[in-house]
């Protein structure tokens, strides 16, 4: 199959007789698919699959198996538990993986000729990730502990006295106090090394450490690498003592797996982050990602390749304007895979190591995950506006583009989607911005369609070419609107200044990119009725809503505000990652106000006359709750028309699978009330349209 597959993908087929428009139920019930594996022979691609039991309220996760000419698909754990993260055995013949089966997470190995998976691990604390030797003989594996213990019955002893205690105080000397959704404890996790064979126990390489390894929240198995002799570990943590919480100071390290002692950091050079370690297959490079600037969490991630061991380094592919990452090497080690935003899309690139030359081998849509198999071919995960994750191979110059799996089609095959088209229009300063179009399910190119305006968040992100599971424009293209997504100043794809132009601007050249964004898509696209209009956004896009409420408070019929700021200089002192505003606003609150004040929603609330939904989680420690409370006492005090959807055990997102039907379906309610009910609008007023044109 050619590179066709990915513009045919993007058409509308003649729908089934028993097909049905898709809905917030059609995609919480979607399997999702993730984490491939290649097998050491290139042959075969293990990979997670997860499905969704609405009664359960809840999704699990299991491994599959393919060939990688797409053949042989099957199945192989079925257990109640959720299994993930396959590692392949050197020998290829099991597959190592976690799952909490016994009620703790440990590592597990499948043989795959035959039998049951056996436990590798019986450790009396849950297993967050690992690693396996590249001989097959020692293990890495990240666990939750108390930094001054010097063994996990300690750890596991001052838990259960702590359960015991009748007092719930819990004392802190410094940041965090809390993280992402998470209050702190005193517990760090730490990597500990053991034999496979269980001949000993685990030895904490950290030792001394009081810093997590991998990072927290997000960060898993890509962040630590056993070195090629077995004898090291490479990892990644922010050993950054008091400053933790205003510090992207992350650095790699490397520590004895043979005997203790104390991990020496090898990034010392770099005050901004260092992540990612991967060695070269002959073991003489070691290949990372690295940001230049201190204290910007969005810098671009440059390909960093060290000699190994002698630690000389030169960065790959210095001149290519993207912010690499999945960072994974050829089997000849002539070349690493990378993926990047790029232009809408989040494409897969090859960087020759020799040239820097940078090959796209994926087409449109969101690439992830690529990994070299056999026959000099690349599998990687693909998915569209129209269509959930699949796995896919294609060659190195991006040709003959092959699909291995279909792990929804038969829920595709009821399913009715909305096209889209990609637009560009002179934004600020008469910059080129891009954004999509979404349309309605079973478009009528004569009516007149409501219109969904979708703001990203980030702020550096992109609303691009991906099937979101939480922001997905095809819900709102199901319940008959158009929607809308623009890429303002500030999103990632488009070259770093494009990105850094946002900062110390929240409120300037984005609102500038929305208005004229949608003004063009307006004027170009005859369907969509300008007059219906609502806007939704969340985090960085919540406060937009908020901003948009104070600057334009008359040309929106509706609004909805997920989880964001009201007042970012209160903001400042209620969040946990304090590099982010301190980088965005020019610095703290008392050395830098005017970046607070410049563009800050409270101050604008006295013009405020548009109806707004307000949604927030009330596990949410990025952007706490009380902003969102704050900003429906504002809509309720002044007598606009509001409501307050509230999620007691949701963080930032909203994840579980009835919240999410129930967001939704709060959402798109809302929507119908004040677009295609009796509602009226406030008076519009002038806009300006700029002309767009369809990107091809």
């Amino acid at each position: 199959m050619s590179l066709s597959l990915f513009a045919a993908l993007a058409l509308s087929a003649a729908p089934a007789p028993s097909s049905q428009p898709f809905t917030i139920q059609d995609q919480v019930l979607m399997r999702r698919l993730s984490s491939p594996s290649v097998s050491p022979e290139g042959n075969r691609v293990a990979f997670v699959l997860r499905s969704t039991d609405l009664e359960a309220n809840k999704g699990r996760t299991d491994l599959w198996l393919v060939n990688a000419d797409g053949s042989g698909l099957r199945q192989l754990t079925f257990s109640p538990e959720s299994e993930g993260q396959p590692v392949w055995s050197p020998d290829g013949q099991s597959l190592f993986f976690l799952s909490p089966r016994g009620g703790s997470s440990q590592v597990f190995r499948l043989p795959l000729d035959g039998g049951e998976a056996q436990a590798v691990t019986k450790l009396p604390l849950d297993v967050g990730a690992f690693a396996l030797s590249r001989d097959g003989k020692t293990l890495a594996v990240a666990l939750e502990v108390y930094p001054d213990c010097a063994t996990l019955e300690c750890t596991t002893q001052r838990l259960k006295e702590k359960s015991q205690k009748k007092s719930t105080g819990q004392v802190y000397d410094k940041l965090f106090v809390r993280h992402w959704d998470s209050w702190k404890d005193g517990r760090r996790s730490h990597l500990f090394v053991l034999p496979v064979d269980g001949s000993a126990a685990p030895r904490d390489v950290m030792v001394g450490m009081d810093a997590d390894g991998p990072s927290k929240p997000f960060g898993g198995p890509e962040e630590f690498t056993f070195t090629p002799d077995g004898k090291g570990l490479v990892f990644t943590a922010r050993d950054v003592g008091n400053s933790e919480s205003w510090s992207t100071d992350q650095d790699l390290f490397l520590a004895s797996v043979d005997k203790p002692s104390t991990p020496r950091k090898l990034t010392e050079k770099n005050r901004a982050t260092d992540t990612q370690p991967v060695f070269s297959p002959d073991g003489k490079t070691l290949a990372y990602l690295a940001m230049a600037r201190p204290g910007f969490e969005a810098d671009r991630l440059r390909v960093v390749l060290r000699s190994w061991p002698e630690g000389k380094e030169r960065v790959l592919a210095e001149q290519w304007d993207r912010s690499a990452g999945s960072l994974t090497w050829s089997p000849d080690g002539k070349s690493v895979l990378v993926t990047a935003d790029d232009i809408g899309h989040h494409r897969a690139f090859s960087l020759d190591v020799a040239s820097g030359q940078v090959t796209a081998f994926s087409g449109p849509g969101y690439a992830a995950e690529p990994q070299p198999v056999a026959d000099g071919r690349i599998v990687f995960v693909r998915d569209d506006l129209k269509s959930p994750a699949d796995l896919y191979s294609v060659k190195a110059d991006g040709s003959d583009v092959r699909q291995l799996t279909r792990v929804n089609e038969a829920a595709l095959a009821r399913l009715r989607f909305g096209d889209y088209e990609q637009f560009e229009f002179p934004g600020w300063n008469g910059e080129t911005v891009r954004g999509y179009v979404v349309k309605p399910v079973d478009f009528d190119p004569k009516k007149k369609y409501p219109v969904a305006f979708l703001i990203h968040g980030g702020p550096q992100g992109s609303f691009g070419n991906h099937f979101h599971y939480r922001w997905n424009p095809q819900t709102y293209a199901g319940r008959g609107y158009a929607a809308v997504m623009v890429d303002f100043h500030g999103s990632t794809g488009y070259g770093q200044a494009f990105t850094d132009s946002i900062s110390g601007d929240w409120g300037g050249k984005p609102l500038e990119d929305l208005q004229k964004g949608l003004a063009a898509a307006v004027k170009r696209y005859g369907f969509l009725d300008g007059d219906k209009v609502c806007a939704l956004g969340a985090s960085y896009g919540g406060f937009m809503i908020n901003w948009i409420a104070g600057q334009m408070p008359d040309r929106f019929r509706c609004l909805v505000n997920h989880d964001g700021n009201l007042d970012e200089k209160l903001a400042y002192f209620n969040t946990e990652e304090l590099w982010f505003p301190e980088w965005e606003h020019g610095g703290t609150p008392w050395e830098k106000p005017e970046g607070y004040t410049k563009h800050n929603p409270i101050d604008h609330v006295a013009k405020w006359k548009t109806p707004m939904l307000v949604i927030h989680g009330g596990q949410d420690f990025r952007v706490v709750d009380t902003q969102g409370l704050s900003t429906f006492t504002v809509l309720q005090r002044r007598g606009i028309p509001s409501k307050l959807l509230y999620f007691p055990d949701e963080n930032h997102w909203v994840v579980k699978p009835a919240n999410s039907i129930h967001w939704h379906e709060t959402v798109l309610d809302w929507l119908d009330q004040w677009t295609k009910g009796t509602a009226k609008k406030p008076a519009a007023g002038p806009t300006v349209a700029p002309s767009a044109k369809a990107v091809p």
